[in-house]
């Protein structure tokens, strides 16, 4: 399947951990802590972090004309930006000596700045710098570039990481699974003690692969993936008792609230709360007026064969209520089978507001079974 070409650029949030692996040549067991720092370069120690960012991303140099990076100065994204010719804007300045609190700065920066994917450089600290921030909120790629590598978040290489976001930029059809952020106490580790700690998970693209599941015919496949969708819709609804769930028109939708034995407005829109309907069949102004103020959630899925997302029968989601809840929160549902129907022509957003839609456009997460996401392109 080609990839859909976007004429928005792409917004890359780039951080590198200038310091990160600095201290394993030299048997220091990690690089936490500004005397180990210090003692590191005191003996030579290589400062390989932007080395290894730049081999990532020199496997999207072709595609520059696609791509701005957002990151910070000097040795934390801009110098390495700079080198590889890339379009770039830094939003967080530091002083050259970077400390953990300037990782939790930038990522800050970054979620405000709306940027499609996070690259980083780093070690497992680095992850767990950012993983504070981001969570689960948009996608992140580790590039390997630290001492310890214990969380599932970093690519096997840099190349291979290069290769990964390559693929998010053109926009091809990718996994998007949960990996676990894991770091280990370095005193400890120091005195040959080895205890790892969980702190977290992040979203990760990976290249898509498709299992063959036995053959059952197409209603009964349908069914089952409707259900695995739906179990992992409720799931997330016990998760969060008191968010709002803007239940969007659609047979999938509405599969996942006879899942949850919930009388559903078929061709309308109703809002879930805890696991109860709390409104039905609600009118454009009805819907902005009951969410404003409340964390909210809506769950849409493609309407019709052509990939419409907003502007096809769901006119009650209006400009001003997808503005109000930010694409952050629109989860979108639908079968992977679906997707690859659509070829390379991308999600449409019709909202009424040309500025709405290309706000939108980009990467955004897919759910397609229980605890399974692709990530797939709105197109502008």
């Amino acid at each position: 399947m080609s990839a859909p070409r976007l004429s928005r650029r792409f917004k890359l949030g780039l951080i590198i951990n200038p310091f990160a692996g600095i201290g394993g040549a030299l048997a220091l067991k990690g690089s936490d802590g500004s005397e180990v720092r210090k003692t590191a370069l005191d003996n030579g120690g290589e400062q390989l972090a932007m080395q290894k960012a730049a081999i990532a991303l020199s496997h999207c140099v072709a595609l520059r004309d696609q791509l701005t990076i957002v990151t910070g100065s000097g040795d934390m994204g801009e110098n390495t930006a700079r080198d590889l010719s890339f379009d770039y804007v830094v939003c967080h300045y530091n002083n050259g000596q970077t400390e953990s609190n300037d990782t939790q700065i930038l990522a800050t920066k970054l979620l405000a700045e709306n940027v499609d994917l996070i690259l980083f450089a780093g070690g497992d600290g680095t992850a767990r710098n950012i993983c504070s921030v981001v969570g689960m909120r948009l996608p992140v790629l580790g590039i390997p570039a630290g001492c310890k590598i214990h969380s599932g978040v970093y690519a096997i290489t840099p190349k291979s990481a290069g290769i990964v976001l390559q693929k998010v930029i053109k926009g091809e059809l990718l996994s998007l699974h949960s990996g676990e952020v894991r770091d280990i106490d370095e005193a400890l580790f120091r005195q040959g003690k080895v205890m790892s700690k969980h702190y977290g998970e992040m979203k990760v693209p990976s290249e898509l692969s498709y299992i063959q599941a036995v053959k059952m015919g197409g209603k009964e496949s349908d069914e089952l993936l409707l259900d695995a969708i739906s179990d992992y819709l409720i799931e997330i609804m016990q998760d969060e008792p008191d968010t709002l769930f803007v239940m969007g028109s659609g047979s999938t939708v509405d599969a996942i609230m006879q899942q949850a034995s919930l009388p559903n407005t078929l061709l309308g829109v109703d809002v879930v709360k805890n696991l109860e309907v709390v409104a039905k069949d609600l009118s454009a102004r009805e819907l902005l007026s009951i969410t404003a103020d409340k964390k909210t959630k809506l769950v849409a899925t493609i309407i019709g064969g052509q990939g419409h997302i907003l502007g096809r029968g769901n006119q009650q989601l209006s400009p001003a209520f997808i503005k109000q809840i930010g694409k952050s929160n629109i989860m979108l549902v639908a079968t992977k089978a679906k997707l690859h129907l659509l070829g390379d022509k991308g999600l449409i957003s019709d909202s009424s507001d040309a500025a709405l839609d290309l706000e939108l456009a980009g990467p955004i997460s897919v759910i397609t079974g229980y605890r399974d996401e692709v990530l797939y392109f709105i197109r502008d």
